[in-house]
């Protein structure tokens, strides 16, 4: 029919295919195109190289990690009118989770008539699709001379790199355009352009360094068929008793690299997967008598958070931060509360409740034009406003990077016209840019279905005070002394999770040898610590790029 979608019905037939039996096991091996260097044995997982008309064992691959990602082999999509097929994936463990790369076989053939390969790979919670760019273009620098942070010239072009990390294959599948490396590590370096285009350089060859080129993409506009029907269920298999207390622990986000438990409120590490001892640690927390989320873990809400326009989002973290004030800073030291948000194809973005508002930020896949105390995002400027390190001090739910204790980040904050927000976060190793807007809280209230006798605290645009015209016109009921104790008793909270306090009155009214003290002192003693972020909600998953 004339009016049917592109990719309605069954996927067209390859005209032709290499097949062969696997050398490991003897299971036909098929290749659909003859760009395809190597495959990976469906039945004995072993790497089998194309050489010539005939197939050879190079070794065996791991066993994926089920990250029930909504892509998997055979799914087939369009990308600038072109179809292509998933016919393979390589997925890799740096020091603070994995990632995924899934290959790509266009239908239009290339400059040399063979089938075009391309890579879609992760990006802090979002895509990329990127092509390899063949031969490599000379001069490309070595995986030494990289910092994150810099701005260095390759290819002829400007790019700032944002993050280099070392990494190691953990798993392969499927049908690869070139040999994978199976064994030790190597470094990947992520750079990024004022264009908005995402650089990598690959160095698992050391006699060639690998040199790809993409742009951000979401899954909604490659016309996907095939997907996994969902990839938001419980892991049953990933259940696993809390290190600390022993209560179940279900991460319910195929990302999940670690998450807080639900009882003791001990961050638990889940990167490294659930077999054997996990790492974990005590929260300095304020026990069960402590504020909440006001946006309650596991909330809906309609939101519309970029290009993609109104979605549901799915309220799967909360963290509370604070700036850290520098000797002689007169400054007072200032909080605010993130909530992680989730979406099936979208990915992430951070809802943040700061005093003087509400915004939503994602990270962004290329980089500013930074020039002083400016910088410009296409037609957008920006204004430097706040420079200064901050940390996290509480967190609740599940979180798709590792989070660490003690970790501190440098943050720059900028402002935009009509509530635009720009932030650029540093940690060790990776330099994050995330872009936002500032919302209505109304709106935010609105969405997540919030009862109205609970609105008062969302209101912060006009200052502590702001919900005193709710009271006023009897939306809520609170007199204005009652809104002033709540915000004292906030502040206090806040401060005592940033800061921590001594334990000299436990001391006193226990003992030095008391169970009681000795709590007291771990609990000072797991001080505060630090998930990649900006203070707009600016992440990363500890790696930046394509991790």
């Amino acid at each position: 029919m004339a009016n049917e979608p592109p990719n309605s019905g069954p996927p067209p037939r390859a005209q032709r295919a290499w097949r062969a039996a696997c050398p490991g096991c003897g299971a036909p091996v098929e290749f659909a195109s003859a760009a395809s260097a190597s495959a990976v044995c469906s039945f004995c997982r072993s790497t089998v190289v194309r050489d010539g008309e005939a197939l050879r064992r190079i070794g065996v691959s791991a066993e994926l990690f089920d990250d029930h990602s909504p892509l998997q082999l055979g799914v087939r999509g369009r990308h600038q009118g072109v179809s292509f097929t998933v016919v393979g994936r390589l997925q890799y463990a740096y020091a603070d989770g994995t990632w995924n790369e899934w290959h790509l076989l266009f239908d239009a053939a290339g400059a040399d008539g063979t089938p075009r390969s391309g890579w879609l790979s992760e990006d802090n919670g979002a895509y990329v699709l990127a092509f390899d760019i063949v031969p490599a273009p000379p001069e490309l620098p070595l995986a030494d001379e990289l910092y994150a942070g810099e701005r260095r010239l390759v290819a002829g072009s400007a790019w700032s790199v944002a993050s280099v990390v070392r990494a190691k294959l953990l798993a392969a599948e499927g049908e690869l355009p070139r040999p994978p490396k199976l064994e030790g590590e190597f470094v990947v370096a992520d750079l990024r352009s004022t264009g908005g285009e995402v650089g990598t350089l690959d160095y698992a060859d050391p006699a060639h360094t690998g040199w790809s080129v993409g742009r951000s993409v979401a899954l909604a506009e490659l016309s996907l068929s095939g997907l996994r029907e969902t990839s938001e269920k419980t892991l049953s298999g990933r259940s696993v008793p809390c290190p600390s207390c022993g209560a179940a622990l279900a991460p319910t986000l195929a990302t999940t690299q670690s998450m807080s438990c639900p009882q003791c409120r001990a961050v638990v590490d889940l990167s490294q997967g659930v077999g054997g001892d996990l790492a974990h640690y005590a929260q300095n927390n304020s026990g069960p008598g402590g504020l909440q989320p006001q946006i309650p873990l596991g909330s809906t809400g309609r939101l519309s958070l970029g290009a993609e326009g109104p979605l549901d989002w799915t309220v799967v973290g909360y963290m509370e931060r604070c700036d850290l004030p520098g000797a002689g800073d007169d400054d007072e030291q200032t909080f605010w509360r993130e909530y992680l948000l989730y979406h099936r194809t979208a990915g992430f973005a951070f809802l943040v409740d700061a005093e003087d508002g509400w915004s939503w930020v994602r990270p962004m896949t290329g980089a500013p034009l930074v020039t002083g105390r400016g910088a410009q995002v296409g037609e957008t400027s920006f204004t430097e406003r706040w420079r200064y390190a901050a940390k996290v001090t509480w967190v609740q739910g599940e979180f798709y990077w590792r989070v660490r204790r003690e970790e501190q980040a440098q943050v720059t904050d900028y402002d935009g016209p009509r509530g635009a927000k720009l932030a650029r976060e540093s940690t060790a190793g990776e330099v994050v840019w995330s872009l936002g807007q500032a919302m209505d809280a109304a709106t935010v209230a609105s969405a997540f279905r919030i009862a109205p006798g609970k609105q008062a605290g969302f209101s912060r645009d006009a200052g502590p005070l702001s919900g005193l015209g709710t009271a006023r016109s009897g939306g809520s009921g609170l007199s204005q002394g009652v809104i002033i104790l709540v915000v004292v008793i906030v502040v206090i909270v806040l401060m005592s999770r940033c800061t921590g306090d001594d334990c000299d009155e436990v001391k006193a009214s226990f003992g030095e040898s008391s169970n009681e003290y000795q709590q007291c002192r771990r609990n000072h003693a797991s001080g505060g610590f630090r998930s990649s972020g900006g203070s707009f909600g600016g992440f990363s998953s500890g790696g930046g790029g394509h991790k």
